[in-house]
């Protein structure tokens, strides 16, 4: 009886480190019944949607913060606090960015079901980013999976989204099978789910070491699937180019930043001894170099992801290389081991989201018009929609990493980090694939500015709130490339995990 009411006590208390995810799942409820009662209103769900991120994120502030609840299986600190912010403000970008979506407005569909998912799929990255259980994890990144996959092929009568949509699943599917393989391998070597147990049972008990290299790789490689890393991208330029581009742009941003925060979490509450030098270096408990095996990672995928972008005409294949090499420069600083790298990785992926989001938008305003999106099609746009082209422009450097964009100081923090971690290779493969994006982003704006310019054509004129939106990201990308302290001491501070 004494363990019903301690169990009681526990989720009463925990209800309240839970408000966050509670007012995403009355928000889910709440689209779920208007879209039965509001089907014709197209666009309900979206302020559904909105109205429920807006209640997360005000309650994110008010919340405790470094407390466990669900007996020990959720945390809330300011790590996840900063990923979930990415998260809400990139879904509110998101729904602004698919009220002018040619494919999803220009088509007869209901999409009551499109802001649902969404809902649902942000709760699935909420879950993930506080899981300290390795069950509860796998249940978060399969909610953020099945909803992701419905999305992708949601523009169900454009056979390329269905094709994206099954290629999605077939892959998801089997990165998932080798996820939950690991945990049980892991499971049976250590007796607990629990990933901070594990690190003490790791730290007091010998594990076989290749059935314990195997476990981790197996539950690594799930991780690397949510990521794009190389060489689990094989989904991503199928899906990034099947899916609609709103979708696209969700997946190269909320989906990759939510991995990459279940990937440090479960490395740094698993792998890593409590020592005095914590700030400096994680000192890893296995005899395992793990540092190796996630740089390897990272010169991989920036490797591979710029080596193929090369050869893109499709823009938004393009996009898609480009995100997985993002992902390689973003691995950079999860590789260093320590809270330098992690606060170089929030930064990162902040930046990310402003500069990435505001290229696909622009992208999408491009095809909304013209029809296409093969880069070849944009030739003279600078001359048709100057103010369009000048800001993607913006966006395009800032992805190269040219001051004075806040690109410049996202690349120049984590290649700082791998440098102060005597990963000097690691920097030098990141600067030369730096050079290598120069190549494929310069394409666009040549083909925009240069090629073209003689062939007089009409001037193109695009919805007044996307050019808002992508104006403000713009302003947002210059004046964190001038003015960043509040990003890096924001970072700063939330790179300290809490680990019980």
């Amino acid at each position: 009886m004494l363990e019903i009411l301690g169990f009681v006590e526990d989720i009463q208390k925990s209800l309240f480190l839970f408000l966050p995810e509670v007012f995403l799942v009355v928000s889910l409820i709440l689209a779920i019944l208007s879209d039965l009662f509001f089907k014709r209103l197209k666009f309900f769900n979206a302020y559904v949607a909105l109205v429920g991120f807006f209640a997360a994120g005000i309650s994110l502030f008010y919340i405790p913060k470094d407390q466990v609840g669900f007996l020990n299986s959720f945390v809330v600190d300011n790590f996840s606090i900063f990923i979930k912010l990415i998260i809400l403000l990139t879904n509110v970008i998101i729904i602004l960015m698919s009220f002018n979506s040619k494919e999803l407005t220009h088509n007869k569909l209901s999409l009551g079901e499109f802001y649902t998912f969404l809902i649902g799929m942000t709760f699935g990255m909420f879950l993930v980013t506080g899981s300290l259980n390795l069950i509860l994890i796998y249940l978060a990144v399969e909610t953020m999976s099945i909803s992701s996959y419905i999305l992708a092929g949601y523009t169900k009568e454009i056979k390329r989204s269905s094709e994206a949509s099954l290629k999605y699943v077939i892959f998801g599917a089997v990165s998932s099978g080798l996820m939950i393989y690991g945990i049980s391998l892991l499971f049976g070597l250590t007796g607990s789910l629990n990933i901070v147990e594990i690190n003490k049972i790791l730290q007091t008990s010998p594990i076989p070491s290749l059935a314990f290299f195997i476990s981790i790789i197996l539950i690594l490689m799930g991780f690397a699937y949510k990521i794009s890393a190389v060489p689990f991208h094989f989904w991503t330029p199928d899906v990034y180019e099947g899916a609609p581009i709103t979708i696209t742009a969700y997946l190269s941003v909320a989906s990759k930043v939510a991995g990459f925060a279940v990937l440090i979490r479960f490395v740094r509450s698993t792998l890593v001894a409590e020592t005095s030098a914590q700030q400096e270096i994680w000192t890893l408990i296995s005899s395992i170099d793990w540092t190796f095996v996630i740089s390897i990672l990272s010169f991989l995928s920036m490797t591979v992801g710029n080596i193929i972008a090369l050869w893109q005409n499709n823009l938004k294949r393009l996009l898609a290389y480009s995100s997985i090499a993002h992902a390689g420069y973003i691995l950079m600083g999860v590789a260093v081991m320590n809270q330098t790298g992690v606060a170089s990785v929030l930064i990162y992926s902040f930046i990310y989201m402003i500069m990435n989001l505001g290229a696909f938008i622009c992208a999408m305003l491009i095809a909304n018009e013209i029809n296409s999106e093969d880069i070849n099609d944009i030739e003279g746009l600078g001359y048709r929609a100057p103010v369009l082209s000048a800001i993607f422009s913006i966006f395009l450097f800032s992805l190269i990493g040219l001051p004075p964009t806040a690109g410049f100081i996202a690349k120049f923090y984590v290649f700082s980090a791998v440098i102060d971690a005597g990963l000097i290779w690691l920097a030098v493969a990141g600067v030369v694939n730096s050079v290598i994006s120069l190549y494929y982003y310069v394409k666009i704006m040549r083909n925009m500015f240069i090629r073209g310019i003689e062939v007089e054509k009409e001037p193109i004129t695009f919805p007044a709130l996307n050019l808002v939106v992508i104006f403000l990201l713009s302003i947002f990308t210059l004046v964190f490339g001038i003015y960043f302290s509040p990003i890096i001491n924001w970072a700063n501070f939330s790179a300290n995990i809490f680990v019980k």
